[in-house]
Formats: C-alpha cells, sequence, structure tokens
C-alpha cells in the first residue's frame, strides 16, 4: 500500500493543478453557457403572443387539455403567474401586441427600417437587443396596445376583473349633460398593463452600473411613455337624445382615442427621442444636458442606431435591398435614402382594380374590372 501511494505521490501536485484548472474551465464554459441561455431567453417576448395566438384558439380551453400559459412561448416567470391568474385577460394581451406591431409597420412602412418581424418567438429579431430609438418605438407601442386592448375589453364585459370605466365627470362638462355612459375602462387597463408588460424588466437583476441595468430603465421608461400615451389622449364621447336628433339631452363617457393618434403621437416622441447615459448613482440621464430632461412621457435611448441599408447578422439588421421606393419622393421613401446611393431597378406590373362603378335600383353597385401597367422601382 505505501509502496503505491509513494508512486502516485508525484501525481499528486499535477493532478490537483489539472483539477483546479478544469474547474477553471469548466467556471468558463458555464459563463458562457449562462450568457448565451440569457441572450435565447430574452430573444423571446411576450409580443409573440401577437404572432399566430394560441390564446385565440378555442381548444385551449377544452377539459383536460394542457395548461394556456404553458402554450404561450416569450413569457417570463411574473408574467406566467399573471397568466395562471387571470387566463381570460391573455387573449387580449395578445391582440393589443398585435395591435402595437401593425402600428410601428404603418408608421415605418417607408423607413430604412420597417419593423419587419422574424419569427414567432423573438418577434422583431437580434435588433432589439440594440437599446436604439426603434427599440425604444416598438416598446412603447406594443405597451400602448396592451392598455388599448384591456381597456377596451373591460367595456365590453369579456374580463371578469373589471366593467365599465368609473372615471370622474370632467369638471367643464355642461351640468345638464349626463355622465355614465359605458366608457372604456382606461385606468383598469392601465393598471393590469403596467403589471404584465413591466414583469420582465423587473424581475432581471444585473449589476448596478451595468449596460444591463441601463437597457432595464430604458424599456421601462419606453414602456410607461406608450401607456401614458394612450392614457392622454383618452377623450369625452357623447351621444345625443331628444325628438327628431333635437338633441336637448347628452349622454357622455370617457372613450379611447383611435390607435392611429395614438402611433402618430409616439412616432413624433421617437423622432425627438432622448440619448442617455448611466451616471455614478446609477441612473439614467441625458447624454447632451443642454436639453430639457425627458418627461414620463418622452422616449428614451442608450444606442446609436445600427446600419439598416445593409443585411447585417449580428446586428439584426435585414437591409433595403428588395424595398420598393419612390422615385419622385424626396423623403425617406425615395429611391435615393432608402436604397442608401446603390441604385434601384425598374420593372413593370400589371394593376387591377374596381372601376366605373354604377348604382343599380335596387340596391346594388356594379363595377368594372380595369388594368394598368404601372412602374415600380426596387433597391440594389
Amino acid at each position: 500500500m505505501k509502496k503505491s501511494i509513494g508512486i502516485l505521490s508525484p501525481g499528486v501536485a499535477l493532478g490537483t493543478a489539472g483539477r483546479a484548472m478544469s474547474s477553471k474551465f469548466f467556471l468558463m464554459a458555464l459563463a458562457i453557457f449562462i450568457s448565451f441561455a440569457q441572450v435565447v431567453i430574452e430573444a423571446n417576448s411576450w409580443w409573440s403572443l401577437g404572432m399566430n395566438n394560441p390564446v385565440q384558439m378555442s381548444e385551449v380551453y377544452i377539459i383536460g387539455a394542457q395548461p394556456l400559459c404553458s402554450q404561450l412561448a416569450g413569457l417570463s416567470q411574473g408574467q406566467k403567474k399573471l397568466c395562471h391568474l387571470y387566463q381570460d385577460h391573455m387573449q387580449y394581451i395578445g391582440e393589443g401586441a398585435k395591435t402595437g406591431i401593425k402600428e410601428c409597420q404603418y408608421q415605418f412602412r417607408h423607413r430604412r427600417w420597417n419593423c419587419s418581424t422574424v419569427d414567432n418567438t423573438s418577434v422583431f429579431g437580434r435588433v432589439m437587443q440594440i437599446g436604439s430609438r426603434e427599440t425604444a418605438f416598438t416598446y412603447a407601442v406594443s405597451a400602448a396596445g396592451v392598455v388599448n386592448a384591456m381597456s377596451r375589453a373591460c367595456r365590453e364585459g369579456e374580463l371578469s376583473t373589471c366593467g365599465c370605466s368609473r372615471a370622474a365627470r370632467p369638471k367643464d362638462l355642461p351640468r345638464d349633460w349626463l355622465w355614465g355612459g359605458c366608457g372604456d375602462n382606461i385606468d383598469y387597463g392601465y393598471r393590469f398593463a403596467k403589471e404584465f408588460v413591466d414583469a420582465r424588466e423587473r424581475e432581471r437583476i444585473h449589476a448596478k452600473g451595468s449596460y444591463e441595468s441601463a437597457r432595464i430603465l430604458m424599456n421601462l421608461h419606453n414602456n410607461e411613455a406608450g401607456r401614458r400615451t394612450v392614457y392622454n389622449l383618452a377623450d369625452v364621447a357623447c351621444k345625443c337624445h331628444g325628438v327628431s336628433g333635437s338633441c336637448s339631452l347628452k349622454t357622455c363617457w370617457l372613450q379611447l382615442a383611435d390607435f392611429r393618434k395614438v402611433g402618430d403621437a409616439l412616432k413624433e416622441k421617437y423622432d425627438s427621442a432622448a440619448a442617455m447615459r448611466l451616471n455614478s448613482r446609477g441612473k439614467l440621464v441625458q447624454v447632451n444636458s443642454r436639453f430639457n430632461s425627458p418627461t414620463t412621457q418622452d422616449l428614451v435611448y442608450i444606442d446609436p442606431s445600427p446600419d439598416y441599408c445593409v443585411r447585417n447578422e449580428s446586428t439584426g439588421s435585414l437591409g433595403t435591398q428588395g424595398r420598393l421606393c419612390n422615385k419622385t419622393s424626396e423623403g425617406m421613401d425615395g429611391c435615393e435614402l432608402m436604397c442608401c446611393g446603390r441604385g434601384y431597378d425598374q420593372f413593370k406590373t400589371v394593376q387591377t382594380e374596381r372601376c366605373h362603378c354604377k348604382f343599380h335600383w335596387c340596391c346594388y353597385v356594379k363595377c368594372k374590372k380595369c388594368t394598368e401597367i404601372v412602374d415600380q422601382f426596387v433597391c440594389k
């Protein structure tokens, strides 16, 4: 036995060093794996509820079927808990996400980055990992979409925990007008959207002063800006009553603004978004202190926008090759700016549309189909 130990003794130090080295490499590998896993997790988003939304499929409610919340990709732990507590809300979270995505695509339809969706889990792809103006707008408009959908669902009696708005009567409403029609419940929509949308950011823990902590603060700020935009644009709507439309009496209630108006307002905020950085206390402050500090309704960003002219897998840019452009426009949709100076190709297409429509008694409209050859221009 002693001989065996004697033979192995010289290798004990070597084995210990080898184990230490192995441990070091193991820890490095583990750190790389964790960071990779975090990127994968963060790549998934609740926005995916707006893409092929399973909460709108009736079969998820069948007794014995797989629980709804386990089928929803992209939810954080906090969001899953809310899903279990408020399953009837999830359809409207999905509708809100879809509304936000559609509005984003409308507002950026003539821009180099046009809010394209790339898959059903991350939705917008790697471009959202950059804290740019575009990311700021996307977070804001999607949070706004949830407030919009939840507030309306309450009014329509679709949810068990809320109903019509209980907003106080506006002080400037004429005394003889009635207040009490069934209005959109914006207070409830705002509160639930804040709880659900912000849950992902609030449960993420990063070192104070890190880039990740700056992104959390940026995301929370822009989520709030989107919600407040919906809240502040809501207005009083009224309906006339009286003999032969005399409007001798009016009933009024609180009503959401058309979501296009919300999108337009947020697009203006995007154009004037404030560049921010972290200070020594771990708070976001403006890069250029000469400007007024952003309010809770303004958008903020921490990274410059990537180059959207060319396709880049690392940034998630899809480039503008193959995009339609307007030859006569000098704006962002014009071929010069959209194609980033690369030039464009011209081709002809046949468009068919209804024309020469006539009303026939009684009661239908008959139209002809007209075809037209038009020129179209595509970026090289």
